[in-house]
């Protein structure tokens, strides 16, 4: 297990000397009542006192529901600043515009809450001179589990290294929401949907292949799959030259 004492020390700094040197007045995450950006928050928090978390319902019955309680339950215990921006009505006049000239698939349509909400943040953000912080880990980026140009984009990302479960021991170190520690993880896209069902393999397997090259052969081609199809989201944007 790593030393969380020292990661949650280092990560602080890191963050604090990133916000001196770019010149901002604070920092900007989507608060989503989940793990990663509860870990994300919380470092945020300690290394600069203005961190804003914006909570963003989507459509989502949950969004309006357990996510947005959770997310509340991280401000309070930590101190973080938060405001609610509903989308939900944004996304459909979004959609109603877009049926105009094409016909949406369901990708097309799950794609664009977190394209949405990250343009949220980074409109915040320029009003008021802030970093966005992203909240993706090392699990999701490796199976491409993120949306491209949605909650993929960031300034900058202080648990990218980090597995699903390390965040998840992380959180436990630092005494985060039982609510949130113990919920499974869902990117809270639609009802009842969570990140395992749908990516049809455990957080476990995948970190367990991450960090010590052991996985089944069943989990071990699904892992293969969605890395090779997302590899286009990890590259560089393709350029003439």
């Amino acid at each position: 297990m790593r030393d969380y004492k020292e990661e949650y020390e280092g990560r602080v700094a890191y963050i604090r000397d990133l916000v001196k040197s770019s010149g901002v007045s604070g920092i900007v995450f989507g608060n989503s009542g989940g793990k990663d950006s509860a870990l994300v928050g919380i470092l945020c928090k300690a290394a600069c006192d203005n961190t804003l978390g914006v909570i963003m319902p989507c459509a989502s019955k949950r969004n309006y529901g357990q996510d947005a309680d959770d997310g509340r339950a991280l401000a309070e215990q930590f101190g973080i600043e938060s405001r609610t921006v509903d989308l939900t009505a944004v996304r459909a006049a979004e959609m109603a515009e877009l049926e105009k000239v094409t016909t949406l698939n369901d990708m097309a349509v799950t794609n664009i809450a977190p394209r949405l909400r990250m343009t949220t943040l980074y409109a915040i953000a320029a009003a008021e001179n802030r970093l966005v912080a992203g909240t993706g880990n090392r699990s999701e980026a490796y199976m491409g589990y993120f949306t491209k140009w949605g909650d993929g984009a960031h300034d900058f990302n202080p648990i990218s290294d980090l597995t699903a479960t390390e965040v998840f021991e992380f959180l436990e170190y630092l005494k985060a929401p039982r609510c949130i520690i113990d919920k499974a993880p869902s990117a809270g896209l639609f009802d009842g949907q969570t990140d395992e069902d749908e990516m049809g393999v455990t957080y476990k397997a995948i970190d367990d292949f991450l960090l010590y090259g052991t996985v089944n052969d069943k989990d071990k081609a699904v892992i293969d799959r969605y890395h090779s199809r997302s590899e286009h989201k990890r590259r560089p944007i393709n350029t003439y030259r």
